[in-house]
C-alpha cells in the first residue's frame, strides 16, 4: 500500500503598520475565525503585525493570496466583512480550479462601486455579478437570469440611477407583468392602481435605497422615473431611457416581443427573471425561456447567468435554491413547470450555463 504525503509549506505575511490588525482579523478575531474554518488543515498564527500560515502548500498559497486581496480592498478604504472574506475565498478557489473563468481578482470585484447614497455604497459582491454589471455597460440589451436573491434587479436599478445621474439617459422606466400569482386582480379591493401597486412595490422599495426618498415623487411626477405594469408599454417608442423589465419569466412570448421592440434611440434595456419561478397559467410558455433561443448570438444582446452561489441575501436562501434544484433533479421535473406549467423546457441551457 502506497502512502501519499502532502507537501507542507509555511508563508509569512506582514500587515503594513498603517492598517490596524483589527481591520484584518476582525472585531474579536471574527475574520480570522472565518479563515481558519475555511482552511482547517492550515495553522494560522498571529504575532504583532505578522501572520504565519503552515500547512499543505496549495492551501498555504491560497491563504497568502487571500491576505493579499484583503489588503488591496483595505487600501481603498473599504472595510472587510465576514461575508467579503467568504466570497473572496470562494472566488480564489474557483480561480484555482478554473471553474470561474476569466482573470478578475476578488479585490477588483469587491471594490467596484456603482452608486453611493446616504453613506451606503452599492457594488457587486460576486464575480458573476461584476460580469453582469460590466455587460450592462457594454451592451444595449442585457438579460439577467438567475434565482431569487442574486441581485439581478437591484444591480440593474443601481445602473439605471447611475446612468440618470450622469445624464447618459433622460429617464428610467421600470416595468413588471402584473401576473396573478394565486390571487385574481379583480377580486382585490381598490382602484386599478391600488390593485397593481403590490406587483410594483419591490421596485419602489429598491428606488428608496438608491435615491433621496423626498425626490422620488417629484421625479415620478415629472416623468423622469416611471414605474408601470408591462401593459402600459404597448404602442410606445422609448428613446433616451434606461428600461428594466423585471419578473420577465411571467411574460408570454408576445409580451416579450412587444417589450423588446419598444427600444428607441440612445436607450438601454435590462430584462431580469428567474425561469424556475413561472406563475403563468398552464400551457402558456414563458417569453423569457423562448427569447433565449431566439436572440442567442444576436449582436449587442447579452445573456448573464447567475446561480445560487451569487445569492447575496441570507445564506439560507442559497441553500434553499440548491435544495430545490436537487429535488427537481431527483424527481425528474423541470424547474418552473410545476409552479406554472409553462412547458418551456428545462431551466438549464444546453451549454451548461444557467
Amino acid at each position: 500500500m502506497t502512502q501519499t504525503t502532502t507537501t507542507q509549506d509555511t508563508a509569512r505575511f506582514t500587515v503594513p503598520s498603517k492598517h490596524p490588525m483589527v481591520t484584518v482579523l476582525g472585531s474579536g478575531d471574527s475574520l480570522l475565525r472565518v479563515i481558519e474554518n475555511a482552511f482547517p488543515e492550515t495553522d494560522i498564527h498571529v504575532r504583532g503585525n505578522e501572520i504565519t500560515a503552515t500547512g499543505p502548500s496549495g492551501e498555504v498559497a491560497l491563504v497568502q493570496r487571500l491576505f493579499d486581496e484583503m489588503m488591496l480592498v483595505l487600501r481603498t478604504g473599504q472595510p472587510m466583512t465576514e461575508d467579503a472574506v467568504e466570497r473572496t475565498i470562494s472566488m480564489l478557489r474557483k480561480a484555482e480550479t478554473g471553474e470561474g473563468g476569466g482573470h478578475e481578482a476578488p479585490a477588483e470585484v469587491l471594490t467596484q462601486n456603482i452608486l453611493s447614497n446616504r453613506g451606503r455604497t452599492i457594488r457587486p459582491k460576486t464575480l458573476n455579478q461584476k460580469r453582469y454589471v460590466d455587460a450592462i455597460d457594454k451592451h444595449t440589451v442585457v438579460f439577467g437570469i438567475g434565482p431569487a436573491g442574486t441581485g439581478k434587479t437591484y444591480l440593474a436599478m443601481a445602473k439605471a440611477v447611475q446612468a440618470l445621474q450622469s445624464k447618459q439617459v433622460n429617464r428610467i422606466i421600470l416595468t413588471r407583468p402584473a401576473v396573478e400569482a394565486g390571487e385574481r386582480l379583480g377580486f382585490l379591493p381598490g382602484t386599478l392602481y391600488e390593485k397593481i401597486d403590490p406587483y410594483l412595490r419591490p421596485l419602489y422599495d429598491a428606488l428608496h435605497d438608491m435615491l433621496d426618498p423626498d425626490s422620488i415623487p417629484r421625479l415620478m411626477a415629472a416623468g423622469t422615473i416611471e414605474v408601470a405594469p408591462l401593459a402600459y408599454m404597448r404602442g410606445r417608442t422609448l428613446n433616451d431611457a434606461f428600461i428594466i423589465l423585471d419578473e420577465a419569466q411571467n411574460t408570454n412570448p408576445e409580451q416579450m416581443k412587444m417589450f423588446l421592440t419598444r427600444l428607441g434611440f440612445d436607450s438601454k434595456v435590462v430584462v431580469t427573471g428567474d425561469v424556475t419561478q413561472v406563475d403563468l397559467p398552464g400551457g402558456t410558455r414563458s417569453g423569457l425561456r423562448q427569447v433565449q433561443e431566439i436572440l442567442d448570438g444576436v449582436e449587442d444582446v447579452h445573456f448573464s447567468w447567475l446561480t445560487s452561489t451569487d445569492v447575496v441575501r441570507h445564506k439560507l436562501v442559497g441553500r434553499i435554491v440548491d435544495a430545490y434544484d436537487r429535488y427537481d433533479d431527483q424527481n425528474g421535473t423541470s424547474n418552473g413547470v410545476q409552479s406554472g406549467g409553462s412547458g418551456g423546457g428545462s431551466s438549464r441551457r444546453g451549454n451548461g450555463k444557467r
